[in-house]
């Protein structure tokens, strides 16, 4: 069964620049440290791809290595064990990136309620609610802070894709997203 949130697809076309990376889970368990060394890579190798339409280099790193490390860190942080598929694009002034992994069904079942919320609503006055939210409840975690952050102040559209092909396996998520660079 698939199940759609957002855009789910790419605009950008063959005649972007592509790069995709794997983070095998293996050995060497994927953690925290893995998101932050492959979103710098990722932005520094689009930020200077981007520079070529003339956008600021130090605004497109920070943008695209804040959105890739945010998608990161919730695949790592949610996923079942597999692995992590980053597939990112540019193409004139768009930015694109595709984050692949497995999630247990109940993790999937609970992000789908969030995602629910967080697509029907408006981002930036759902964002303030959140972080009132969380400055009464410091424990709370879940609250879909960083993707609000992302579609508020950074512009991103986001999608998610759900698919799952057995009643009692994993869950494959597809989180998409899209940033305009200036």
């Amino acid at each position: 069964m698939m199940q759609q949130f957002g855009t789910t697809r790419f605009s950008n076309g063959i005649a972007g620049q592509t790069n995709r990376l794997r983070l095998a889970d293996g050995p060497l368990e994927l953690g925290w440290h893995h998101c932050g060394t492959t979103s710098d890579f990722l932005a520094d190798f689009f930020a200077r791809l981007a520079q070529k339409s003339h956008a600021n280099y130090n605004d497109t790193l920070h943008s695209i290595g804040y959105l890739v490390n945010e998608l990161l860190e919730n695949a790592v942080k949610f996923r079942a064990p597999g692995d992590i598929v980053i597939e990112a694009t540019l193409e004139g002034n768009n930015f694109e990136v595709r984050v692949s992994n497995l999630v247990a069904a109940s993790t999937a079942e609970r992000f789908r309620g969030l995602l629910e919320e967080i697509t029907s609503r408006d981002p930036g006055e759902l964002l303030i609610e959140r972080i009132e939210l969380n400055a009464a409840d410091p424990s709370s975690s879940g609250s879909g802070l960083g993707l609000l952050t992302l579609m508020s102040d950074y512009g991103v559209q986001l999608g998610w894709k759900f698919d799952r092909d057995a009643t009692d396996g994993p869950v494959r998520l597809e989180t998409y997203a899209a940033l305009p660079l200036s």
